[in-house]
């Protein structure tokens, strides 16, 4: 195995290492704002057309690539339709797509009826704009389109949660409301790469800087792994995220040049 430097590597060193470890490399990306530009339309989010190609040619060449989101996994198999090697992780990491089946975290189940009554009565009880995405195991609370009513709506949001005992998570331009159910993008990635020689993760929100933390967490038991954080940088999450990251990008557009830009490195 190839010694990781000392120092972070540059993008061509990183992708040259990953390549050399390809059997024990995997990628892992976020959804919106890394492969798909954000939109006030949480519906209308489609994957920038450039990075499909660059993601199947990336599965067929490492151990794995999977995208892991706030998404349900059935809006992104909807998305991703077209890849037959690409693994999904929905709801930070309640639902899985496995061998063709959803699968959910079981101690999620039971808040289904919980997350629906709540969607429920966020959209008679918030300001008017307030888009409420019901996610069956979550609810997003989405004022992109009103922000100047923010403030209230999370403040509402963490009401609810206090209520009902559930947990809150912050984005960009929204407050999501999830069952306490011990699961994050985190504890995903920290799960994946136990086996891994080299990982790497794409994120633009806070909650990525958790899966940006696992690959740092593994590093620091074994220093011949390679981990290498990727920030999608925006101005809705400041440079938190990009000050957490060992590369920064612009766009997902950006995101789709440069993982086509890594494909040579696998063809040698």
């Amino acid at each position: 195995m190839t010694p990781v430097p000392q120092s972070s590597p540059t993008a061509a060193e990183a992708w040259q290492l990953t390549a050399e470890r390809a059997s024990e490399a995997a990628l892992f990306f976020d959804f919106d704002g890394v492969l798909a530009p954000v939109e006030d339309d949480p519906d209308a989010v489609q994957p920038v057309p450039a990075v499909m190609a660059s993601l199947e040619a990336l599965a067929g060449a490492v151990s794995r690539v999977a995208i892991v989101s706030a998404r349900p996994v059935s809006f992104l198999r909807d998305r991703f339709a077209a890849l037959q090697h690409v693994d999904l992780y929905g709801l930070y990491g309640l639902e899985v797509l496995h061998e063709g089946e959803i699968v959910t975290v079981p101690a999620a189940e039971p808040w289904v009826p919980v997350m629906e009554e709540l969607a429920g009565r966020a959209r008679a009880e918030l300001p008017a704009g307030t888009l409420v995405e019901f996610k069956r195991l979550s609810v997003a609370l989405h004022y992109r389109t009103n922000p100047d009513q923010g403030p209230t709506i999370e403040r509402w949001g963490r009401e609810q949660a206090e209520r009902l005992g559930l947990k809150v998570q912050g984005g960009r331009m929204v407050v999501e409301l999830k069952p306490p159910v011990d699961q994050d993008k985190g504890m995903v990635i920290g799960e994946a790469v136990k086996e891994l020689g080299c990982a790497w993760y794409f994120g633009d929100d806070m909650s990525d800087i958790k899966a940006f933390d696992a690959l740092r967490a593994r590093e620091a038991v074994d220093p011949k792994f390679m981990g290498m954080c990727v920030a999608v940088a925006n101005p809705e999450t400041g440079a938190e995220v990009s000050n957490a990251a060992d590369l920064t990008l612009d766009s997902p557009h950006a995101v789709a040049d440069f993982l086509a830009g890594a494909l040579p490195a696998f063809a040698r």
